[in-house]
Formats: C-alpha cells, structure tokens, sequence
C-alpha cells in the first residue's frame, strides 16, 4: 500500500497506518476468528485485503464481526473466556490503538506497567519487591470479573477526551458492542465489558482504569504506593489498619462502576521478614506468576538473612509440570539427544528468561528435578543395555552434561544432572 491519505473520505487514514498495524498482528500471529480466516489466507491476496479494510475504515462503513469466544483453564480452577477477533478485525484495532496510544501514553501513571511501551512485568515485580522491603502491609487486589464487566461509557468518555480523531471514537464504540459467537454458534449480544485478548481491550482498560483507580488513589492516599499491571493490582500500606481502610475506599470506588472486588482472592496481606515477627494469617501473595513471601537472602558480606522476596510460584511450576508431562519425553525413542534438546530447549529457556529473573535458584532446582529425570526415563528405553541399570544411566547423564554443559538450556543455568537418585521419576 502506498502512502496516501483518504481523499474525499469522511475520514483521513493513512493508509500507511493500516500497513504498519498489518506488520504487528503478523509479528504477533494468532488464531483464526470467525470467518476462519488465517494470517497466511490473508497474505494470499495482501494488498487487496488491505486495500478494502483502509476503504472501509476510510468510508465509516467498517462494522466489526463477532468475536470467537474461547475458554482457556484458569491456574487456580474455573475458565476465562478469550474473544479472538478475526484478522481484519485485528489490523483494525490495532492501528486504532496505534493512533490513540500516544495520545494516552503522556497521562498513565508511572506505577501502570501493563502493555505500555518501555515497561514489563518485571519492573513492575521489581517496583514491588522494592516497596515490599519498606511497607509492611499489602492488599492483594481481585477485581472480580473485570473485562466481562468493565462499563461502556466512562471508556468512552475517555476516549473522547484524550483524541481528536472522530474515527477512532467510533470505532472503539463499534467494538465495544460488537456481539461474541459461542462454541455452538449462538451470538451474545454485549451490553458490558471489553473481550479479552482484543487488540484494543488493553489500552482502553488501562485507559479505565487510569481514572478509576490510578489517579483517583494517588488523591485520596497520596501515602500508600501500588503497581497495577492491566488490572492485577497490589497495594502498600504502612499498617494493618490502614490496608483494610485502603481497601474499603478502593471497593466503595469500584462499586461506583459496578465493579467489585472478589471477596475471597482479594486479601490483606503481612509483608514477614527478618524484624518484622508480627502473628498474621496471610504472609505471602502472588503477583504475575511470583510468589512473594519470607525466603533466605544472601547479604553482600556473605551472611545470611530473611527477606520478603518474590520467586516462582507454585502455580507456574504446576502449569511448566504438566507441559513436560506433555511432552512424553521417555516415549520419544525415535529421536537423537540433540533433537530433543532442540524440542525442549526454545519453552525451557522461555521459563528461565522470565521466571529466572527472581530467586532464580527456585526455578533451576524445579527444572532439573523435573526435566532430568525424564531424560534418564529416555536414555532406558532407546537404549538396551541400559534398560536395567538406571544409575549407570544417570551417571552417563551426568557425564555427558559435565561435556556438553550446553546441550539443555537447563543445563545452561546449573540444573545439571548428578548421576544421584534425587528427583527420578
């Protein structure tokens, strides 16, 4: 698509807006939606498919399909429902999220890390591990149900205020109505909420959520500190009683959005480390996959003492469990060492670069006693002389590792074998 602006159009969209969109939900992939139309379908006839979308975004004749819903297990039980938009509905949002985010980009608070440029969930886990050394009391906030519930129109009086262009105002207001198509086909119609897993739903979460909570809390306790990354929120206070103050404010505030906090998975929190020995029920929470609570810590003089710290939680090393189950290691008897360590090796280091960046000694330990064992359960079975002596196997696996310490991306980080019994499956 060559650069040009829409002449004689209600609307002015470049058309290289709807080009650089396209080039991000490529990067991105993605399911198919409702039309089952793929990315690889769409690239088939590339300039004509975005032709059309840049002419009717252009015209104001865009009407967005249903979103597919589909329901993905929770870690602690029950099921989230995603919408997938369909790939024109993606390059749609997205370069609508493209125009408006720079516009909205200035106001967001500096303690909202959710898919913001510049920003990760380790900094936000690191913001809060920081906070947790020096406030000792935390409310770990559930919103219950946040994007099926989410209201319309503070989004979109938001919206309004923050860009002068009409399109994207329409637009946004399209998708927030625009129906989802259940598995057995029947269409809901929406009067609430923003499907998660849309290109737009972040930005205009984050943008609700900026007025909400995030500039509302920074008025009404200028004392307390928070990370808030999309709408998994926690809160610093300095004492028990004013974290369960805190909290009521924060629930009266969202029920004016009707909005409410989960009664059971938002809890108060006691931050226990080396001088802080108050009796309290609740002393860790979980926070984008680590788990805070008291652990050792290493002082720079050697000595030893007790910190609140985040490190893998046990929820994630359930979900990485079940995935090396999954892969059946001890039955792939078809394949090389080296083909399967390039099978494995891409989702280990995936779990190493994010989880290992805290307390990464809790993440090595759970991988070599996890994935090591299978591997001694494969060298058995391929190979006959083997089958009955599972500690030559596993002093062979150790020696092999000590060789080629690079083989395994485990390996790489000290989950080495050690040709002992601990952890066999």
């Amino acid at each position: 698509m060559t650069d040009t602006r829409s002449v004689g159009k209600p609307f002015d969209i470049p058309k290289s807006l709807v080009w650089n969109a396209y080039q991000r939900v490529k990067a991105n992939r993605g399911a198919a939606g409702v039309d089952g139309q793929s990315l690889t379908e769409f690239a088939q006839d590339e300039k004509n498919n975005l032709y059309r979308l840049w002419n009717r975004l252009s015209s104001g004749s865009y009407f967005p399909p249903p979103v597919r819903a589909v329901e993905i297990p929770k870690r602690g039980g029950g099921v989230r429902t995603l919408g997938v938009p369909t790939v024109v509905d993606r390059i749609a949002q997205t370069a609508v999220a493209m125009a408006l985010g720079p516009d909205v980009e200035g106001i967001f608070h500096r303690d909202s890390y959710g898919y913001r440029p510049g920003r990760s969930a380790w900094d936000a886990v690191e913001s809060c591990k920081q906070r947790c050394w020096r406030y000792p009391w935390v409310i770990d906030l559930d919103i219950q149900g946040f994007f099926d519930n989410v209201p319309r129109d503070p989004i979109l009086v938001a919206v309004g205020r923050h860009t002068e262009l009409p399109w994207v105002l329409l637009y946004v207001k399209r998708w927030l109505v625009a129906p989802v198509r259940q598995a057995d086909g029947t269409l809901v119609e929406r009067v609430k909420g923003t499907p998660q897993g849309s290109a737009i739903s972040p930005l205009l979460s984050n943008l609700f959520l900026h007025y909400a909570l995030d500039s509302w809390l920074d008025r009404e306790c200028p004392s307390v500190g928070f990370e808030r990354y999309c709408d998994d929120v926690v809160v610093h206070c300095a004492s028990e009683k004013q974290a369960f103050y805190v909290r009521d404010l924060i629930e009266r505030r969202l029920r004016r959005f009707g909005l409410n906090l989960h009664p059971e998975k938002t809890r108060i929190v006691y931050c226990k480390q080396e001088g802080r020995d108050l009796h309290h029920p609740i002393t860790e929470f979980t926070f984008l996959g680590f788990t805070f609570r008291r652990r050792p810590a290493r002082l720079r003089d050697g000595r030893l003492k007790s910190g609140f710290l985040p490190a893998v939680s046990k929820q994630a090393m359930k979900s990485m469990a079940e995935v090396i189950r999954g892969w059946r290691l001890g039955r792939r008897t078809t394949l090389s060492f080296k083909e399967i360590a390039a099978m494995i090796n891409p989702v280990v280091a995936g779990w190493i670069n994010y989880y290992g960046r805290f307390y990464k000694s809790r993440l090595i330990r759970f991988l070599e006693q996890q994935i090591n064992p299978f591997l001694v359960k494969w060298a058995r079975r391929k190979f006959k002389q083997y089958r009955r002596a599972a500690r030559r196997v596993r002093r062979k696996l150790a020696e092999i590792a000590s060789i080629y310490p690079g083989m395994f991306a485990h390996w790489r980080h000290g989950a080495m074998p050690t040709g002992s019994t601990t952890g066999a499956v």
